[in-house]
């Protein structure tokens, strides 16, 4: 696929929103990230399933909608409570659970979806983790705290040893995935990994010179929840129909993604401004490997792992823990 094809994914750099109060019941402040692991949030704005489902709780739910890359500005902005729900990969949401134990109380709402997440490399030299030197660059959408260093962590802590998790971690730079996906492709830069994410990934291994070298869900020991919802203790109980009305939205944009593929790759391409071919994100969305469910799938592997390793200072029993009530009545895990 040419590069030009990436330009309308969203080469965009967002801005945070400026720190504001707690909104009111009735206005929700949402951001996402970059690609189509987002889907779920895309059939929501272009349906405005949020705004419907506001209604059948008798509110009018204003939505504020921003797109802002990393985990670290996600959490950065919900803290400082510019946003009201931020999205992110399992173990930053899990590093704020445990950041904010008995004060903000941040929890997760849902997840969006089980999608494995791709190490790549355009470098003959790497054939395995083995093989990354300091020389080497790898780039992820946030270092350090976002989803895929965390897995990369974990992976090195089994590959290596518990007290070697932090191997990879100085050659570990942020970036977003459209930008990280045309370095890789190109190969004019320092970057010779990209640890990606859908559709960005299956993109890049059109290209010949670029090859996976790890899956998320090789080190899950199978399909896990790549990227969750989350918001405070104080947001889901001072504004308990916008809640409703947004976990409502989130699951009839499950059954509509699940039921309408075609109809909600055309919402992608619509909502992501994508000239990206319909076919080809048609074959990401049936990929068996991917499935856009508001469940939350093998989190407890990531919150298990990371209190082991002494990022978590707290425990949790399960993934009930770290989520908010309504999405308990799912066969989580």
């Amino acid at each position: 696929m040419k590069l030009k094809n990436l330009a309308g994914i969203g080469l965009l750099s967002a801005t945070l929103l400026t720190t504001s109060a707690a909104q009111a019941e009735g206005t929700l402040r949402l951001a996402q990230q970059f690609g189509i692991a987002y889907l779920l949030l895309d059939v929501a704005r272009d349906q405005k399933l949020i705004e419907k489902h506001g209604r059948a709780e008798g509110v009018d739910i204003h939505v504020e909608w921003k797109q802002i890359s990393g985990a670290a500005a996600m959490n950065e902005a919900l803290l400082a409570g510019a946003l009201d729900v931020v999205t992110a990969g399992t173990p930053p949401m899990l590093g704020l659970w445990d950041r904010t134990h008995g004060r903000q109380n941040i929890k997760g709402i849902a997840a969006l979806g089980s999608i494995p997440s791709y190490l790549l490399t355009n470098n003959p030299a790497i054939q395995s983790l083995d093989d990354f030197t300091e020389k080497d660059r790898i780039a992820v959408p946030s270092a350090i705290v976002g989803f895929q260093p965390r897995t990369l962590q974990i992976a090195a802590a089994e590959r290596y040893g518990n007290e070697q998790f932090k191997r990879f971690d100085p050659i570990t730079i942020s970036l977003p995935h459209p930008d990280a996906t045309a370095a890789l492709l190109t190969g004019a830069s320092e970057i010779t990994a990209h640890f990606s994410s859908a559709p960005f990934q299956y993109q890049a291994l059109e290209n010949p010179k670029v090859r996976k070298l790890l899956s998320s869900y090789d080190v899950l020991g199978g399909p896990g929840t790549m990227n969750v919802l989350y918001t405070t203790e104080k947001f889901h109980n001072q504004n308990p129909k916008t809640y409703r009305a947004f976990y409502k939205a989130l699951e009839e944009a499950e059954g509509f993604v699940k039921a309408n593929p075609d109809e909600a790759v055309a919402i992608y391409i619509r909502q992501q401004n994508s000239r990206l071919d319909p076919a080809f994100l048609k074959k990401v969305v049936l990929d068996p490997e991917v499935e856009f469910t508001i469940t939350p799938q093998r989190t407890f592997v990531y919150a298990r792992k990371m209190h082991e390793l002494g990022i978590l200072k707290q425990q949790p029993n399960d993934w009930k823990d770290y989520f908010f009530p309504a999405v308990h009545a799912r066969s989580g895990s």
